[in-house]
């Protein structure tokens, strides 16, 4: 049975994760229901000179960030969790305090009172006192803290490498096989 992901990207820096990830997940063959908040499809353009429309091989389908009446709304709609990647500090707040301001919070909610893996992956430094005690909240909710923090021991001769190998520790996180993944000692 295919996996189903939504993937939610949010305003922070950090494009070229996600659309790694997406790829990665598009070739695992996990079916992903995409969202994209406004501020994201900005940095989209800014980071990557990239629109949503260049990502619609990866995405089996695209909800609007203000359709509260979408499929991934709704705990009764079976997913195998989410990612929001990357994510603001806006969004982390609004999950840990439980606020559903718009489709992208709604469906992380509905994904941790399910208690589906959520994945947040934070972009942001240095760290004030409310984004760490956000992410505690969000912590003890459910969620996953998965700060976007790319790895060297594999030597990566790239800044796509680095992504890659951190979009491979966010489909682990998920139970997704990538084939040829580089892991530590080999």
């Amino acid at each position: 049975m295919k996996k189903r992901i939504i993937f939610a990207i949010t305003g922070a820096t950090g494009s070229l994760y996600a659309v790694e990830c997406m790829r990665l997940m598009h070739e695992a063959g996990v079916e992903l229901h995409g969202v994209i908040s406004e501020a994201g499809e900005q940095v989209l353009r800014l980071e990557l000179g990239q629109t949503v429309a260049d990502l619609a091989p990866y995405v089996a389908r695209w909800h609007d960030v203000k359709d509260f009446a979408a499929p991934i709304s709704s705990g009764s709609s079976l997913f195998d969790g989410m990612v929001v990647m990357p994510c603001t500090m806006g969004t982390l707040a609004a999950v840990a305090g439980g606020i559903s301001a718009n489709l992208i919070h709604r469906a992380a909610d509905v994904t941790l009172k399910e208690r589906r893996p959520l994945l947040l992956v934070v972009r942001e430094t240095p760290l004030n006192r409310t984004h760490l005690q956000n992410m505690l909240a969000a912590h003890d909710a459910g969620a996953t803290i998965c700060p976007a923090m790319p790895s060297f021991y594999h030597q990566p001769q790239s800044i796509a490498e680095m992504a890659r190998a951190f979009a491979v520790r966010i489909c682990d996180q998920l139970g997704i096989a990538v084939p040829g993944a580089k892991r530590w000692g080999d």
